[in-house]
């Protein structure tokens, strides 16, 4: 199915390069930047650190203390997965 085309105006980038999108649904955007010119902004959703179990921020917590003290296993070769 073809997509519809449900806005479409011509926008200026103001002094500090910024660029307003008039009437947008969301505020986080994932930017795609082509050589072409083209510039293609997908909506990007952000999880409320409130959702994320006490139990995976305190795993998340251990795990950057480790890395921070040094405490890391060797790399691990994914080669063979290719």
């Amino acid at each position: 199915m073809a997509e519809i085309l449900e806005k479409e105006y011509t926008a200026s980038i103001d002094s500090k390069k910024r660029l307003t999108i008039r009437g947008a649904k969301h505020s986080h955007f994932k930017v795609e930047v082509f050589s072409s010119g083209k510039v293609v902004l997908k909506p990007r959703i952000l999880v409320d650190p409130q959702l994320i179990p006490r139990k995976t921020l305190k795993m998340i917590a251990s795990s950057v203390k480790n890395l921070k003290a040094g405490k890391v296993s060797k790399p691990v070769n994914l080669k063979k997965y290719k």
